[in-house]
């Protein structure tokens, strides 16, 4: 959780010590809230289809308890949009620079500093040159095309370390995906998801405990809406994005139920009947 999580909690606290007798007993209840920031669709259908999968990962992270998660088309304007934030969820285009846009740097630095969850998915862990070595030092791990590759193939997700939380409740899981590998990592940054590409193990998915405050979780997987569809990879996805927020996962995994309603993509004007 992050620190003004915390004092929050403390506050609360305090205040239940203090009420009279007569006040209803139990623990003070408590949201997580996650912020999940997608964008309109920039790739050929079935890929990168941001907004429908950041509400299919609404959907199933309130399946948690105590988790309230909010989609929204870009970085938020409305006064407020970040009260109570604990977690940012990047699943966009070069997600470094939608973070560390300078229009909204000091909000966003100051959201750093406070402690606030990060995670990166797909080409939300990429910047550009200007931003990217930043966004590395907040990230653990950074895409860049000048230096990493993107190959297409057909490989497997599997925990790199099984006592991790975000390896729980899932395993090695066949998957055909758009595979970025060779980025750069910070020795700190720890691999949390392996596969297997051109006979190469990579870490595709790795995490990064800030050194000031702060869990940052980073996976490059999810080009194809297809990957979205197994329950193994969404689990690992959730896990990730609970693990940030500073929450426990469950023993057996995050659950990540998922209707066909759920995963059955939006209209596209450029299919027809669809």
């Amino acid at each position: 959780m992050t620190r003004r999580t915390w004092l929050a909690l403390a506050a609360g606290l305090a205040l239940a010590a203090s009420a009279p007798a007569s006040a209803p007993a139990g623990a003070q209840d408590e949201t997580t809230k996650i912020l999940l920031i997608g964008k309109d669709r920039d790739h050929a259908p079935e890929t990168h289809e941001y907004m429908a999968e950041c509400a299919l990962l609404e959907t199933c992270l309130e399946q948690t308890p105590g988790v309230e998660a909010i989609v929204s088309d870009g970085w938020p304007t409305e006064p407020g949009a970040f009260d109570g934030v604990d977690a940012i969820v990047l699943y966009t285009a070069n997600g470094g620079d939608v973070l560390l846009d300078p229009s909204h740097r000091e909000q966003a630095d100051r959201l750093i500093a406070d402690g606030v969850g990060l995670v990166a998915l797909h080409w939300g862990t990429g910047a550009g040159e200007e931003l990217g070595p930043r966004f590395l030092e907040v990230m653990g791990g950074w895409f860049n095309t000048a230096f990493a590759e993107i190959p297409v193939v057909d490989s497997a997700i599997r925990p790199a370390d099984p006592d991790h939380p975000i390896a729980r409740g899932w395993q090695t899981t066949p998957m055909r995906d758009e595979y970025y590998i060779k980025l750069k990592h910070l020795d700190a940054a720890r691999p949390v998801v392996l596969s297997e590409v051109q006979g190469t193990d990579y870490p595709v998915g790795w995490v990064y405990e800030r050194p000031d405050g702060g869990r940052s979780f980073g996976y490059v997987c999810g080009h194809f809406h297809d990957c979205f569809e197994i329950p193994n990879y969404r689990r690992s996805v959730v896990n990730g994005i609970l693990w940030s927020a500073g929450l426990d996962v469950p023993e057996g995994g995050a659950p990540v139920e998922a209707s066909e309603q759920d995963l059955t993509l939006p209209p596209d004007p450029r299919v027809p009947g669809r």
